[in-house]
């Protein structure tokens, strides 16, 4: 059985009283989240402050992306080890939003993904596939290119160490949300080319729905058979709506 996993990616918002809000309300909330792993996501510079917040709660601590180099002259980067010592246990890779604003190819997130590794973090590897993409009906095609780059690298024994999430491109941020039936063809997709490698890895993979999950829609998409949670953008904002979340899964 695998454990369902919800993480709040809090992207580049937040000022050190609202993070101390908003923390201080996730917190107060878990008592009812047992069996679910949450995790979030903070602003580099908030980091420190939200692992003391959550130093004696169940809630774990990652980061929204990381250097390729663990050390050296790289002006304005975060490398794995830093990471590591200030307490995160898992890191965003290859987000969409770094795919796209940024530049970075499949083979830099291949390479950073190979960095977490190295450090101990637990890498978020993303994927997905843009509207374009999907009406020419290449979602698969992009997908395993995607995730062929990262085994390349590294090998599918690595995925026991990781998390995917598919981010349908066209639904985040955007207020559309694949159907529940469609995220679950594709994360069924994602688990089979994985067990045409490794059937014992892909049966443990954790592969959460990236692409604008929230309170509403959060219960019928974590019901399907090879979704295992949810990476979540604007809603994990709100304590809210990200606890409802993480009941939905809990309840799943």
């Amino acid at each position: 059985m695998r454990q369902a996993m919800v993480a709040g990616n809090w992207k580049m918002n937040g000022s050190s009283s609202s993070v101390s809000e908003l923390i201080s309300g996730i917190n107060a909330g878990m008592g009812g989240i047992s069996s679910t792993e949450v995790v979030v996501c903070p602003p580099y510079v908030y980091i420190p402050a939200v692992a003391a917040a959550i130093s004696s709660s169940t809630v774990k601590l990652g980061a929204q992306n990381m250097c390729d180099r663990d050390s050296g002259a790289f002006t304005g980067e975060v490398a794995g080890p830093m990471l590591k010592d200030v307490g995160c246990e898992y890191v965003i890779i290859g987000h969409s939003e770094r795919r796209a604003l940024y530049g970075e190819t499949d083979q830099v997130t291949a390479i950073k993904f190979a960095a977490a590794l190295r450090n101990g973090l637990k890498p978020i590897f993303c994927i997905g596939e843009t509207l374009e993409e999907r009406e020419q009906g290449v979602t698969e095609a992009v997908i395993a290119r995607q995730i062929d780059a990262m085994l390349e690298v590294e090998g599918v024994s690595s995925l026991a160490n990781a998390v995917l999430a598919y981010e349908p491109v066209w639904a985040i941020g955007t207020g559309k949300t694949a159907s529940p039936e469609q995220a679950q063809e594709v994360h069924a997709f994602i688990r089979s080319k994985i067990a045409g490698l490794d059937a014992g890895i892909a049966e443990g993979l954790r592969i959460l729905y990236g692409g604008s999950m929230n309170a509403a829609n959060a219960a019928e998409l974590i019901a399907q058979s090879d979704i295992d949670g949810g990476l979540i953008g604007g809603a994990s904002l709100k304590p809210a709506d990200f606890l409802a979340i993480c009941a939905a899964a809990e309840q799943a």
